[in-house]
């Protein structure tokens, strides 16, 4: 990979950090009543649209998020890390590009309200048409078992170590693995209980009926409802935890990026 690739794939790491650190701070502020709100990635950029030079600030976001669809675009295509083409290869390729998909589009909304400001009811009322048609159900139920998989596979790579093989250890200090170690896995696992709680809510609304998505922020609701704030505070922590990690993984990408 050139080095231009290479510091666009490292910018869009960057800006997926830096997505998950604000998600998890103003869901840490939120649980504690010290301002702050329960966000999903979404609310991350609509906090950064309400700051000086918001406008910036989201271009930047966009930039960055379109440069982590081109990582994970390269990992699909290109194949850096000769995955095999087995089940479990095509599997992972497949999650690749449903991720970059997913960031593409939170990059699309970065730009839009950047130019457009907060945005109306367009996108749900185009979720709304999805889920109100004959096969809303079927679908609120393909997309919780695609949760769930995605918990799955978090939980799996925070207690496998697997995230360890996306960087370079080598080129840190005991201090900085240690902290790679811990990020990395109060990260994944955050984020692994999150996504299996979206699975949950998800495929419940599918079988009652309600043919609904739920998101991140649903997810931060029913824990603290359920669990309470502390709970929610230890989650929001995690995510945070995850947002250094990407830091971590930008700074000191695997040689497969090199």
């Amino acid at each position: 990979m050139s080095s231009h690739k290479k510091n666009f794939a490292r910018f869009g790491m960057a800006a997926k950090g830096t997505v998950y650190c604000i998600i998890g701070i103003l869901t840490g502020l939120a649980a504690f009543s010290n301002g702050g709100e329960k966000a999903g990635s979404t609310g991350a950029l609509q906090f950064l649209a309400k700051q000086p030079f918001g406008q910036v600030l989201l271009i930047l976001m966009g930039l960055g998020l379109l440069g982590y669809l081109f990582w994970r675009f390269y990992q699909v295509f290109k194949n850096p890390s000769n995955i095999t083409s087995d089940f479990m290869g095509y599997a992972t390729r497949i999650a690749y590009f449903i991720s970059g998909l997913a960031y593409g589009g939170l990059a699309f909304y970065a730009f839009k309200l950047a130019i457009y400001g907060f945005i109306g009811s367009s996108n749900s009322s185009l979720t709304h048409n999805l889920f109100s048609g004959s096969y809303g159900n079927l679908i609120a139920l393909m997309v919780g078992i695609g949760f769930a998989i995605k918990a799955i596979y978090d939980l799996y790579r925070a207690y496998s170590g697997k995230y360890r093989n996306e960087i370079r250890e080598s080129d840190l200090s005991k201090n900085q693995q240690k902290i790679l170690i811990n990020a990395g896995r109060f990260g994944h696992t955050a984020r692994g209980l999150v996504f299996g709680l979206m699975a949950f809510l998800t495929i419940k609304s599918g079988l009652n009926s309600s043919s609904s998505v739920s998101t991140q922020t649903d997810a931060f609701s029913f824990i603290e409802s359920q669990f309470g704030a502390l709970v929610l505070g230890v989650i929001s922590v995690g995510l945070i935890g995850y947002g250094i990690y990407m830091f971590i993984k930008a700074k000191y990408p695997s040689i497969t990026l090199i």
